[in-house]
């Protein structure tokens, strides 16, 4: 699979994410330490978190890191 595909499949995971928590953008940037446009960033694919960055929106949102990459490790075995 492409970078670009699971840069995607990695932000709609975190606004989805974000949604189930019932967090605005805001509310979680808040309770990341971060400002709203880095949240808006990361759901739009337009920054590539690191697995310290992943596991504090994991944190924030009530999430095991596995919700956020499971599907894309299986993309990855795919490609055997």
């Amino acid at each position: 699979m492409q970078d670009c595909k699971r840069v995607l499949m990695l932000a709609r995971r975190l606004r989805e994410a974000r949604r189930g928590a019932r967090l605005s953008q805001m509310e979680s940037a808040a309770r990341l330490g971060r400002s709203q446009s880095y949240v808006s960033r990361c759901e739009a694919g337009l920054h590539r978190l690191d697995v310290f960055e992943l596991a504090e929106f994991a944190r924030v949102y009530g999430k095991e890191l596995e919700f956020f990459v499971e599907n894309l490790a299986r993309r990855g075995e795919d490609r055997g």
